[in-house]
């Protein structure tokens, strides 16, 4: 009696803690606070930032920040239309471009702190390219993707503790609940999630990018310059989790007529 009592109240318990992700409407768990989430990330971010090196070439730090002001600005009229702006409560965006010419990567913790490396840029090719990785990984952090895994990782450690709990009773358990969750594990700092994030994230950065007036029809040929990167080797890291090139840019093209109906020129 005593053990079903427990399993009623962890089930009502996971029930409250879950969430809905803006434009695909999925249920997730959420046993972290925005807040406390933002914060690791921030001071994780400025580690990543201060090793550097940022890039000194004006024009293409210019256009990647360009484009993430268009993108952040995209999200926030989104989730303004939606009664949703309190969900950004706590976003302190971010965008620096590294000087790295081998890693093929780009990324947006919680918190909006985004970091595009040099490499990347000539498979985006142009503005829209960047665009396309930028609404990508922007969609992540509006996901709570990070949050999301660290709740699933704090419950199969802690049970229901919530993270306060959690880092008094484990503090270095729970910062490597952290890192694996976002990724810093990794030596260029870039998160890690499972494929259906990705699809998620595939799916919101379309809206977001034709709500920043960027044309979603570039998206799936970023994704096929993308796959032809390596020659048969091993994907870069930006493709290590995620769906097969078929399936990506199947499911990309099946968006865009919805995506459509938000772009502006």
């Amino acid at each position: 009696m005593i053990k079903k009592l427990i399993v009623l109240v962890i089930s009502v318990a996971v029930l409250y803690a879950c969430v809905t992700v803006p434009v695909t409407g999925r249920k997730q768990l959420s046993l972290v606070s925005s807040a406390e989430i933002n914060q690791m990330s921030a001071d994780q971010y400025k580690e990543v930032i201060q090793k550097g090196p940022i890039s000194t070439n004006q024009e293409q730090t210019a256009m990647v920040k360009r484009v993430g002001v268009r993108i952040q600005k995209a999200v926030e009229q989104y989730m303004a239309s939606k009664g949703a702006s309190d969900q950004l409560a706590g976003f302190n965006w971010e965008f620096n471009l590294i000087q790295d010419d081998k890693t093929v990567n780009a990324w947006c913790m919680p918190g909006g702190k985004v970091a595009f490396y040099t490499a990347i840029l000539p498979i985006c090719k142009d503005e829209a390219g960047v665009a396309v990785v930028m609404g990508h990984e922007v969609a992540h952090a509006i996901a709570n993707h990070g949050a999301e895994r660290m709740s699933q990782g704090m419950l199969a450690e802690f049970g229901l503790s919530t993270i306060g709990v959690a880092l008094g009773q484990d503090p270095t358990a729970t910062q490597q609940i952290f890192m694996q969750a976002v990724g810093m594990g990794t030596n260029v700092g870039m998160l890690k999630f499972s494929r259906s994030h990705e699809s998620e994230a595939d799916h919101m950065g379309l809206i977001f990018m034709a709500m920043a007036g960027y044309d979603p029809n570039t998206a799936p040929k970023f994704w096929e310059r993308m796959a032809s990167v390596g020659g048969g080797e091993a994907p870069p890291e930006f493709l290590s989790t995620h769906p097969s090139h078929e399936t990506r840019i199947k499911d990309l093209e099946g968006w865009i007529p919805e995506a459509m109906k938000y772009y502006k020129k």
